[in-house]
């Protein structure tokens, strides 16, 4: 449930493109840009990384700074725990994103901004109002104590409810009440100006209570970020183990126990070592939203897994409706049972899916699966799709 993990410093091959606002930022404080050619075999600009800290890679999300994070490494269970990090570490800062998006939606539909705007057709309150951060910083300059005080308001109901909650433990209980802080920290300063604007209005209540929905709705949709790093890391160690097996098969064709020869350390890392060589890796990337100004799409998340796997060749011939057809998408659920006997984690990639889709439908985030294999190049391209 942790947002940013516990290193302070994680340790990935990142590749980061970055958006135009992005890439304007770098540019502008002389940081060349590196271009790279990406495993969907599209070249884009962007900075690389390999090492980071999370909160760098928070802000840059929240500054809308990333369109895509990619990682290619030929083995993923050594860095199992940083991956999942950065898994969270995004699905976090778009929730952050969407929180505060969703916040000021719901503050515009109160009475009481409407009745102002009714009031003051000149001066209206709606999505378009526009003011810089220097102006807004300027106008809260003296409203700490105000805002001090909705915060309390607000959260108060919520932690009264956490500490009640006979079904937490102590942990779990200090981790949801710091979350509800985090979120609330990540509100923005134009939604802070119109909460002290009407702090005084008649109907102010009503806005407390829509802040406090909002924030309530987005602490349960945060307990996907866990069930969507562990999906994650399973299908990376799925196509690794793969990989790593078929590679076994040519370095050790006499031997007939292929998985007594994965489970020794140094015969794997040998095998490892061997798939780097040839460029053999597993890639996984992240893409974020659809960019600030794309309608609806802010709030999307689509997590993208390629792999050069000629294993589910039979299995794709046998269920493509069409002779001679390029490619051949179906569901997740599909690929997992449609997998040739033998391959190991089938029933696992089933389970942690079903767990995923569960969260998901519980606390409506739409959650969609595809996997595309092209028969031209043996690419398996495993798509989860998330709409927060």
């Amino acid at each position: 449930m942790c947002a940013s993990g516990k290193k302070m410093m994680l340790e990935l091959p990142l590749k980061i493109i970055l958006t135009e606002d992005g890439a304007s930022n770098f540019i502008s404080h002389k940081k060349k840009l590196i271009r790279f050619r990406l495993a969907d075999n599209i070249d884009e600009y962007g900075i690389s990384m390999n090492k980071f800290s999370p909160r760098s890679i928070q802000s840059m999300v929240l500054l809308d700074y990333i369109s895509k994070i990619e990682i290619s490494m030929p083995e993923f269970v050594s860095s199992r725990q940083e991956i999942m990090d950065l898994s969270k570490i995004i699905v976090f800062s778009l929730l952050y994103k969407q929180f505060n998006r969703d916040i000021y939606s719901a503050i515009l539909q109160c009475e009481c901004v409407r009745k102002y705007n009714r009031q003051n057709p000149a001066h209206i309150i709606d999505e378009r109002t526009k003011m810089s951060e220097k102006q807004l910083r300027a106008m809260l300059v003296s409203k700490d104590a105000a805002i001090g005080a909705v915060r309390k308001e607000i959260l108060e109901p919520i932690w009264t409810s956490i500490r009640d909650n006979k079904n937490f433990s102590i942990e779990e209980k200090n981790v949801y009440m710091l979350m509800s802080e985090k979120f609330m920290n990540r509100m923005g300063l134009m939604n802070w100006y119109i909460i002290t604007l009407f702090s005084k209005a008649e109907g102010f209540a009503d806005m407390i209570v829509a802040v406090r929905n909002a924030l309530e709705s987005y602490m349960e949709k945060s307990k996907v970020a866990e069930y969507i790093s562990v999906m994650v890391m399973e299908l990376a160690l799925s196509s690794e183990n793969t990989n790593i097996r078929k590679e076994a098969k040519n370095l050790y064709p006499d031997e007939d126990d292929i998985n007594m020869l994965m489970m020794d350390p140094e015969t794997r890392m040998k095998i490892v070592k061997e798939l780097q060589r040839k460029r053999v890796l597993v890639s996984v990337a992240w893409k974020l939203g659809g960019g600030s100004t794309s309608i609806g799409k802010q709030g999307r998340l689509q997590v993208t897994l390629y792999n050069k796997d000629d294993e589910f060749q039979e299995v794709k011939d046998s269920v493509e409706t069409k002779a001679n057809a390029d490619t051949n998408k179906r569901t997740l659920i599909d690929f997992y049972r449609q997998m040739p006997d033998g391959q190991e984690g089938t029933d696992l990639g089933l389970y942690y899916l079903s767990y995923l889709d569960e969260a998901c439908k519980k606390v409506n985030v739409k959650f969609e699966s595809l996997v595309n294999q092209f028969s031209a190049s043996d690419l398996t391209v495993i798509n989860l799709i998330f709409n927060f």
